[in-house]
């Protein structure tokens, strides 16, 4: 490709991009150009645009020729790009004064033309920071040519900076890109590799300057042998760029075509459910009442009905999704027809603790032979919280508390509820008091401390009640107010792990989970206090405090798995799920709850279902688990 019409096309990307790019090509720059030509070559494989192709050959070209490029003012000023920066003018430390010019014709050619053209080939050569004895040498050795006096002046500049008893290493870990160069071109004849101490001195410092330049050995002595000692360093560095990209490029063709067609389908398929014509009469999902799902310990086993899995949603990799119960009209329909149909089950984790937490889980889970974690948590407010036994009055009559929310009352509040109260002396207050207190106790978890005194949970109170172990969320930078956010938000742990106690017999090795929304690890506590080992768990969680929490309990509890967090769900690729796969053969649980924000009845401004820019995220929950699903099948 004409280099001047590369480079045309490279700005232009600049310019498209609005990126201000400074090129150092400087004999000191091979590292930088090494780098930014890796990334270069990774980017490229995603995109198809011609100007990508074009940004990545030229910067072949310029670590082939490492010159400077110079450009009129005319052109610098047309595309906004400034190539030479005052760093490295002052690295250059080069002027055009009469004293340098005179020292450059001290050596330069008799003839006028020759002159001419012999001094601006030197200067050019010195503009680069090679000395002048080095350049004087080059040019005694090589004459005008310009491409072999650069390829002496890289070898003197390496030996000269490198110590003679420096070897050249090789990463184990380029051995099967080294022989995937040599199959780049398999119509030639492939020469034996010596070993590389036996290395003649001009292949050692053919090796040695292409390792400076940031490629390996082997790939070094790949392209040597491919292409014969004589070959100048240019055409090296372009065979070994070559062979890199065919190999990245075969490798990854068939995963992202793959993963292309897999997105596809999820389009087409969400597309298909969302323009489905809904039967009205079926729409609302009926709460049961009392919500003991299908069967919780302690009660009355509910109505026998036949529970339907569909074939596709059978067996491994097994999901589990929760969200609020009380969500608006049409939304369970809907994340049922997304999940296979399956019918949610609703649970009240007031069976399971003394707080009550209703909410709806849909599951491919076997639900005969459930066990509840053991020791079994205190039922009552009493239970669970003694020391407010001796202050609590005959006349709130509250047993268990109500739904753990992500804020507390207000300190106001509990000085009004105080002077209220203590007006009626040692009497009952008046009923309008009494009503008035105990609505606002309920509303916001408030429990008696003292005579006539009320207060909100502590954070420590809430672990405990949604079965978390002491301190799970205190310390190491944590606010009270994240805190309290953080437990609101999470899963009722011995509510989870009832459901999750049919593991406990199919994975007695330990098990492998994608953890969506993981929030403060409540999945992943439930499964440790079932006593299922965690082998791997990838963590997908955007709040950087709840990360903090799961990772500090991941150390405290001395987890001997492997934990990978991921930022953000949308940012989970397919080409990343495969990379996990890969590493430990797929995933035995997939489990989460989306953001429930634009559901709960408690949002009074945008409780617009599935539609608000929080609750939306469940389409990422589905997405990932037919991905998820879809590639478990094909491996």
């Amino acid at each position: 490709m004409n280099f001047l019409f590369t480079l045309d096309l490279t700005l232009k990307l600049f310019q498209f991009l609005d990126v201000h790019v400074i090129v150092l090509v400087t004999s000191n720059s091979f590292q930088f150009l090494a780098k930014l030509f890796r990334f270069i070559e990774l980017f490229t494989l995603l995109q198809t645009n011609i100007w990508l192709y074009s940004f990545a050959q030229t910067v072949i070209l310029l670590r082939k020729s490492k010159l400077r490029l110079k450009m009129d003012s005319s052109s610098i000023e047309s595309n906004s790009i400034e190539w030479n920066t005052e760093d490295e003018l002052d690295v250059d430390n080069i002027s055009s004064s009469s004293s340098h010019q005179d020292q450059i014709a001290d050596f330069a050619p008799s003839s006028s033309s020759c002159n001419c053209r012999g001094s601006n080939t030197i200067h050019q050569f010195l503009q680069m920071g090679f000395s002048k004895e080095m350049v004087i040498k080059a040019v005694k050795e090589n004459g005008q040519n310009e491409g072999a006096v650069l390829d002496a002046l890289l070898t003197y500049k390496t030996f000269e900076e490198s110590p003679e008893d420096e070897q050249v290493l090789v990463d184990p870990c380029h051995a099967e890109l080294a022989s995937n160069v040599l199959d780049v071109y398999p119509d030639e004849e492939i020469c034996e590799n010596e070993e590389f101490k036996n290395l003649s001195t001009e292949k050692d410092r053919t090796v040695s300057l292409l390792v400076e330049m940031g490629y390996q050995a082997e790939e070094a002595l790949a392209a040597i042998d491919r292409c014969s000692l004589d070959t100048p360093i240019a055409e090296l560095v372009e065979f070994i760029s070559a062979a890199q990209f065919a190999y990245h490029t075969d490798a990854q063709l068939g995963e992202l075509k793959y993963y292309d067609n897999e997105m596809r389908k999820l389009q087409k398929q969400r597309k298909y459910l969302e323009k489905q014509p809904m039967d009205h009469d079926n729409e609302i999902v009926h709460l049961p009442n009392p919500m003991v799902g299908f069967g919780v310990p302690n009660q009355p086993s509910p109505v026998l009905f036949q529970r339907r899995i569909p074939d596709e949603a059978e067996g491994r990799p097994y999901f589990y999704f929760e969200n609020v119960a009380l969500a608006p009209k049409g939304v369970w329909h809907t994340m049922s027809r997304f999940l296979y149909y399956i019918d949610p089950e609703f649970v009240d984790s007031k069976f399971f603790c003394a707080a009550a937490r209703k909410r709806g889980y849909i599951h491919n889970l076997p639900i005969e032979n459930r066990s509840q974690l053991l020791p079994t948590p205190p039922s009552t407010i009493h239970e669970a919280l003694p020391h407010t036994k001796q202050y609590w009055p005959s006349w709130d009559k509250r047993m268990q508390l109500n739904c753990i929310l992500t804020c507390i009352g207000s300190a106001k509040l509990t000085d009004r509820i105080k002077k209220a109260v203590e007006k009626s002396g040692d009497d009952e207050p008046l009923p309008g008091v009494k009503k008035y207190v105990i609505q606002q106790c309920k509303k916001w978890n408030l429990i008696w401390v003292g005579k006539n005194k009320v207060a909100p949970l502590e954070p420590h109170e809430m672990e405990m009640l949604m079965g978390f172990p002491p301190n799970h969320t205190r310390g190491g930078g944590i606010s009270r107010t994240e805190q309290y956010t953080v437990l609101g938000n999470a899963f009722q742990v011995d509510t989870v792990a009832y459901h999750l106690s049919v593991l406990k017999s199919m994975f007695p090795d330990g098990i492998s989970v994608l953890s969506l929304f993981s929030g403060i690890g409540g999945a992943e506590v439930a499964l440790h206090r079932l006593g299922i080992p965690l082998r791997n768990v990838v963590s997908v969680e955007i709040s950087e405090t709840c990360r903090k929490i799961l990772k500090s309990w991941w150390d405290e509890t001395n987890q001997q798995g492997k934990l990978i967090h991921f930022h953000d769900i949308r940012m989970v690729t397919a080409h990343e799920l495969e990379k996990c796969m890969s590493t430990f053969g797929g995933f035995d649980l997939i489990i989460g709850g989306s953001p429930c924000n634009n559901l709960a009845g408690g949002n009074r401004s945008s409780r617009n279902g599935l539609e608000g820019s929080k609750s939306c995220l469940f389409f990422e929950y589905y997405r990932i688990i037919e991905l998820v699903r879809s590639m478990m099948r094909h491996r």
